[in-house]
């Protein structure tokens, strides 16, 4: 397997430098974040400082880089593993010496179908915040209103709305009535297992582990998210394969609701999780105090139920919370 390191550079006004691969190579045309694979005896970082100057004509410190994820990626036969590290911090003025153009983008208006496929949970996991609050099952869907303005207000940025035992159509409709909030917090909600209602609402879709084997083809547009909830390494293969932009993995802890379910642990979901092609949050038994532990543990953050509903969460995309 090939070993790549890519460089997330973020400037202070938080946008990403994107690179467009040039005529005569693989995948020409589509864009990526810079860098190269690891030439005998070098180490990631070292690499990707190679790298940078080589690409870039940039000079970065290594000891500076901040892992963001690793993604195991197969062209084909042409596997890979590539490295995504965020680099605030360089000398000279990056220009494109070994690439058809370079842009510096606001990650949030890139449009993840410029990008080539390996590097599309890059931006993903950019995108994405470290809290993945879901909505208690037992709220009235006025009461799930309150509950997600509430968690808006107080900093969250990414929300399933998952009410069970609610006919469809009035979850539905209780998700319409939060379009406006979500638009001026510029925030996104996930409806739970209704693909028809998220295409109809211009929201996204929270997957089960069923849908996930009944599906052929990515349900939603790539400008639309599109998660599931997955146990196993093969559920995040299958999440993987589908063209979901995240998953959950759970149950990291015992949980007071699936309290026979045996829990993985950290060690378990991090070797899971590196072994994943996309950004993977921690559910089951863990709050929004544990978020650092899952970023240890190769996580994008966590997910969860209880704890998360009189929390404050921070703001921003993932380069300002990594």
């Amino acid at each position: 397997m090939m070993h790549v390191a890519a460089g997330v550079l973020v400037d202070g006004a938080g946008r990403i430098l994107i690179a467009q691969r040039p005529p005569g190579k693989h995948l020409a045309g589509l864009w990526e974040f810079p860098g190269g694979k690891l030439e005998p005896g070098e180490d990631t970082a070292a690499a990707l400082e190679r790298e940078l100057d080589e690409e870039l004509g940039i000079a970065v410190d290594p000891l500076s880089f901040e892992p963001l994820i690793r993604i195991p990626w197969s062209y084909g036969e042409r596997a890979m593993c590539l490295d995504a590290l965020v680099v605030r911090a360089w000398s000279g003025e990056p220009a494109a010496l070994d690439a058809a153009a370079i842009a510096w983008r606001d990650p949030r208006d890139i449009d993840p179908a410029m990008l080539a496929p390996a590097d599309r949970p890059i931006l993903a996991a950019l995108r994405l915040p470290e809290h993945y609050p879901i909505t208690p099952a037992d709220l009235s869907v006025d009461t799930a209103i309150t509950h997600v303005r509430v968690a808006l207000a107080r900093g969250e940025r990414l929300i399933q709305w998952r009410l069970p035992s609610m006919p469809l159509t009035q979850a539905r409709a209780g998700a319409a009535l939060l379009l406006p909030d979500l638009h001026r917090f510029g925030a996104s909600m996930l409806l739970n297992r209704d693909i028809e209602g998220a295409r109809d609402l211009g929201l996204g879709v929270h997957l089960s582990a069923a849908q996930l084997r009944e599906l052929d083809t990515r349900p939603l547009p790539l400008s639309q998210w599109v998660a599931a909830s997955c146990h196993d390494a093969e559920e995040l293969a299958l999440a993987s394969r589908l063209g979901c932009d995240f998953a959950t993995l759970s149950p990291v802890m015992t949980t007071a609701s699936h309290p026979d379910a045996e829990p993985l642990g950290w060690p378990r979901f991090a070797k899971l999780v590196e072994a994943a092609s996309l950004p993977v949050f921690a559910l089951g038994g863990v709050g929004p105090g544990d978020a650092a532990v899952a970023r240890m543990h190769a996580g994008q953050g966590v997910a969860g139920i209880r704890g998360f509903g009189a929390m404050a969460s921070r703001t921003g995309f993932a380069p300002s919370l990594r």
